[in-house]
């Protein structure tokens, strides 16, 4: 949520005003850059608890001073903070899967231990099961985001402070059809992330009770509301439908020098190019809007796929990275990933995930989704025999066939592991109560 997708132009374009025919030309040519697939990254949330009571809170000062020890560590990835205390790295961008495992794997071995020092632990899961969301960070920017995502219920701040995720970033593919090209790329992030949100899904608790779903930080997601947080209509050109849907989405705020920032009402971008309300919209002012929509999928001239829940174990993020790089960057596993949510197409009845009862069903039910199990299978084997083919190693590989077995073939996700940890503990509880009584 502190990104930047502003590229080139000098600081005097940057405060003209933009046109609505600019914005359009200019999102058409930042957001979708093609060539053939190279690089990948990956972006890493981790809630930080306690190491030895995770149930316990961790108080903002001792945050910020294990965190000012951490900026005096030399890392390769980019160390920032969430606004709820959520600790984020992003990879540079990589010339291969192993190339990202083995810096982020690095760098997450340092922070690790320097959070350990401090009595402290990183902690992947989607949602915060036991703590009410709380902001840690107090900056203008994130004020403006509560303030907006307010008016829409208490989601906002869910999202904002009590979740994490695994983030992976990928070329946009070529200009040319076929299954690495950017259009069937763009259309199978849509369709195959409503499996990945299945296959990974791990934030089944709120509050230290189950919510119903298996994954509660997509239903956050969705609950946030399409403008700020759906994809553009699944039909039509790729560019044109995105640039479309960045100058018809509400404006989260608009910027200042001075005091608190201005939370415009049903302001989109369209709009402020027409009525230079305020004050007239610049290319810094759509730079910034195209930072404060969080599609599952944003296109930022690679594709930044938003949909997977942060994952248990120290490694476990390696598996949702190799798999998804798998499966777009490997023809063959790509093909086969196209072939095995396309029946699952219909079920999305044509409307932009996540709002739609594909991904709610995703979210909702996970892999006891009889046809998004099935899918998850084909996938997840497709990627199996196409790691080696990238260059991932054994122990890459035996973690995804791990993962394959463990959950998707069982029909499960790691939020199962964590809805029957609570049933046990509930369980034990009423046994002790039924005893002393």
């Amino acid at each position: 949520m502190s990104d930047s997708l502003s590229e080139g132009g000098n600081c005097t374009e940057r405060r003209t005003a933009v046109t609505e025919a600019e914005v359009d030309a200019l999102v058409r040519g930042i957001c979708f850059k093609t060539g053939p697939p190279r690089t990948v990254g990956v972006e890493l949330e981790w809630l930080v608890h306690e190491l030895r009571l995770p149930q316990l809170p961790v108080t903002s000062e001792r945050l910020a001073a294990a965190y000012a020890t951490l900026r005096t560590v030399p890392l390769l990835s980019a160390l920032t903070v969430e606004p709820g205390g959520q600790l984020e790295l992003s990879s540079p961008p990589a010339a291969s899967l192993m190339e990202c495992v083995d810096i982020v794997s690095a760098d997450l071995d340092t922070v690790r231990g320097v959070l350990a020092e401090d009595g402290l632990a990183l902690v992947g899961m989607g949602h915060d099961p036991w703590h009410a969301p709380a902001r840690f960070l107090r900056e203008p920017r994130y004020d403006a985001m509560e303030a907006c995502l307010d008016r829409t219920g208490p989601a906002g701040r869910h999202m904002m402070c009590s979740s994490a995720s695994v983030q992976v970033s990928l070329d946009a593919g070529h200009e040319e059809p076929g299954p690495l090209g950017y259009e069937q790329r763009w259309w199978l992030a849509h369709q195959l992330g409503a499996v990945l949100v299945a296959a990974f899904a791990n934030s089944p608790l709120v509050g230290g009770r189950p919510t119903g779903w298996r994954s509660t930080r997509q239903l956050v997601w969705m609950e946030i509301g399409a403008g700020r947080a759906g994809a553009p209509p699944p039909d039509g050109d790729v560019r044109a439908g995105w640039a479309r849907h960045v100058l018809d989405s509400p404006v989260m705020c608009v910027r200042g020098d001075d005091g608190p920032w201005e939370v415009p009402e049903k302001l989109t971008f369209r709009e402020w190019t027409r009525s230079r309300t305020h004050r007239p919209p610049t290319r810094a002012d759509l730079d910034y809007h195209l930072t404060t929509l969080f599609p599952p999928v944003r296109p930022r001239g690679h594709m930044e796929l938003r949909m997977i829940d942060a994952q248990p174990g120290d490694d476990g993020w390696i598996v949702p990275l190799a798999v998804t790089t798998a499966l777009f960057d490997d023809a063959e596993a790509a093909e086969t990933a196209h072939q095995a949510v396309k029946p699952l197409a219909e079920r999305a009845l044509n409307l932009p995930a996540p709002h739609n009862p594909l991904w709610a069903d995703a979210a909702r039910d996970g892999l006891a989704d009889p046809e998004l199990r099935e899918a998850a299978v084909t996938c997840f084997s497709a990627a199996l025999q196409a790691l080696p083919r990238l260059g991932a190693t054994r122990a890459v590989t035996d973690a995804v066939a791990a993962h394959l077995h463990r959950y998707v073939a069982r029909g499960r996700s790691p939020a199962d592991d964590l809805l029957d940890r609570l049933r046990r503990t509930d369980h034990r509880a009423r046994a002790r109560k039924d005893i002393r009584t």
